[in-house]
Order: structure tokens, then C-alpha cells, then sequence
């Protein structure tokens, strides 16, 4: 099935960052389509917090607001996965899973990222609940628990004493993946987080609980909640016959799209923004950033159409 319709934007995903953009810019009468393929980062997470007005509100339920703005503007939200992107004169089209198209005289890219993590057995399954990462988004939940941070690198001595703001009993497991300098063991010691050696090998859970961590020699670590640092890796693949590629990231592990402030991408006529962009982008950031490249794409439309307008009125002048 192809889509008859020359969208003047369509924005593949329909998270915060997506949904921002396209309110924004069926607000500024553009023809906008959401391509959604339902698999955004927070699902899993009980609730969003960060957002001014939103706190606690389910991610699904924040989604489902998001689109009954967008079609209340005019806006279109459909569920599709696109395979690939390419270009068709002065614009492109999106080809989806289905075997429909979409046209569009600019992309905005917001899908996002998926967190691989580390290869625990039980980790994963408790994985926005009692595993966790960003002390901003919960922090405030976990306050005065027992947190356990599980060392991937030399961020996890940064990330254990941000941890240590939101309870006293911090536990920084090294997992074989550091050795603490001097400074770092005296940092540590002065904020009471506790170091412990050895590998970890398994999350212990009682009634669908988190209770600890079962290292290599046997023993358990009492835990209420374990902090990890996934890779970021980048879903924007089907940007390949466009000529654009995910990189590296300048700390840590995973894969971004590289833009300028306003979402701009080296490729002309397409913008990223939220995670796709900005790995750390918690939700009210991804939505803004939604909204500051909603505001570039609209501009460069107003441009073109000028553009456009200027060289019609000269051809009939003539």
C-alpha cells in the first residue's frame, strides 16, 4: 500500500521526542505523520518523572495524550516500523515493514535507542523496576534503600557517590571491570560507600523482589536495587541508502546520530532529536528537543516555500 499523500514532514517514532515535534508542527498547519513502531525506552518504567506537571504518570498513558494531541491538530499517528529511507527528487521516502510508503518533504528522526544490558541472569526481567539506571529519573523512589552500583567501567565511581545523594547505603561492586585509584578509594570512603570485589553472577529475588546479588565465591550482597550502565545502541539503521550512520559515542558504550543544536543532520532535509540524538535525553529534554527541530524544520519549509513561490511568480512574470 503506498501512502498518496505528500506529507510536508513525517517523523519516524512516537515517543516524547516525536510526539513534541509533530504537535508542534501540525500547530504550524504543516501535514505531519508520526510513524510509531511502539518500542519506546521508558515502557517498562512505572512512571515518568522529570516532567514538569506529568510526575508519576504512566509512559503508555503519556504516549496516548501525546497522540490524541497531535490528531487534534490535524496530525497523524500510525503504527509501522520503517525499514529504510530513501530519496525520490527533492523528497523521501520511508518504506515500512508492511510493504507501505511514505512521502515526505522532511524527516525528523525520533526513534530513539535500546538499552543492551549487561548479560545477568534475572537482570533484564526486572529491568525499569528494581534495575535501574539514571538516579534523576529515580532517585527519589529509591531514596534510603540499599543500592547496589554494578562497576562496567571508571563512570561507576561518579555514578556511586550521584547515588550516595539519595541514600547512605550505597555499595559500588566492582565486577572485575575497574581498579579504584588512591583518590577514587578516598572519595568512596569519605562518602561511606562500601566497595566490594568480585563478579557478580546473579541478581537473588524473594516475592518478585530484589534482595541482593550473588557473587563468584558464593556470598551475598543485600540489596534493595541495582544500578547498571547499559550500551546505548541507535535504531536508525533504515537511514543507511541516505547515507547517514550512527557513531560512536564520546563516553561510554553504544551509537548516536550526530547533529548541530537545532537537530540538524549531515544529511540536508533530515533532523534527529530526543535519545536518537542525545542518549542521555531524559523526557521532558527529549520533548524539548522534539520541539526546538520541529521549529528548524518549519523554517527551512518556509524557506523552500518561499523559494518556491519566488520562482513561480518570475515564471509567470515572464
Amino acid at each position: 500500500m503506498v501512502h498518496g499523500e505528500l506529507f510536508d514532514v513525517a517523523i519516524i517514532g512516537g515517543g516524547p521526542a516525536g510526539l513534541s515535534a509533530g504537535v508542534a508542527l501540525a500547530r504550524a498547519l504543516r501535514s505531519v505523520v508520526v510513524v510509531d513502531a511502539g518500542e519506546q525506552r521508558n515502557l517498562k518504567a512505572e512512571g515518568v518523572h522529570g516532567f514538569l506537571s506529568r510526575e508519576g504518570m504512566s509512559p503508555k498513558e503519556l504516549v496516548s495524550a501525546g497522540r490524541e494531541e497531535l490528531a487534534r491538530y490535524g496530525g497523524t499517528a500510525i503504527e509501522g516500523f520503517v525499514t529504510s529511507a530513501s530519496r525520490d527528487g527533492g523528497n523521501f521516502i520511508l518504506s515500512l515493514k508492511d510493504g507501505s510508503t511514505i512521502a515526505a518533504r522532511r524527516l525528523l528522526i525520533a526513534s530513539g535507542i535500546t538499552d543492551e544490558l549487561p548479560e545477568l541472569p534475572g537482570l533484564a526481567e526486572r529491568w525499569g523496576r528494581d534495575v535501574l539506571y539514571c538516579p534523576y529519573c529515580h532517585g527519589w523512589e529509591i531514596r534510603n534503600q540499599r543500592i547496589g552500583i554494578l562497576a562496567s567501567d571508571s563512570n561507576a565511581v561518579p555514578e556511586a557517590l550521584t547515588f550516595r545523594q539519595w541514600s547512605p547505603d550505597v555499595t559500588l561492586l566492582l565486577n572485575g571491570a575497574l581498579s579504584l585509584s588512591p583518590e577514587e578509594e578516598e572519595q568512596l570512603r569519605v562518602r561511606d560507600v562500601r566497595v566490594v570485589d568480585g563478579r557478580v553472577q546473579r541478581l537473588e529475588t524473594d516475592n518478585d523482589r530484589l534482595v541482593g546479588v550473588v557473587l563468584d565465591g558464593g556470598s551475598v550482597v543485600p540489596l534493595d536495587v541495582l544500578a547498571v550502565s547499559p550500551a546505548t545502541v541507535s535504531k536508525a539503521n533504515m537511514l543507511q541508502r541516505l547515507g547517514l550512520e550512527p557513531c560512536g559515542l564520546d563516553e561510554g558504550e553504544g551509537t548516536c546520530l550526530e547533529t548541530d543544536e537545532s537537530g540538524r543532520t549531515s544529511c540536508p532535509g533530515v533532523w534527529a532529536a530526543g535519545n536518537a540524538t542525545d542518549v542521555s535525553a531524559q523526557v521532558m529534554t527529549a520533548a524539548a528537543a522534539g520541539l526546538r527541530a520541529a521549529a528548524a524544520i518549519n523554517a527551512d519549509l518556509v524557506l523552500a516555500d518561499t523559494r518556491q513561490a519566488v520562482q513561480e511568480a518570475r515564471a509567470y512574470a515572464r
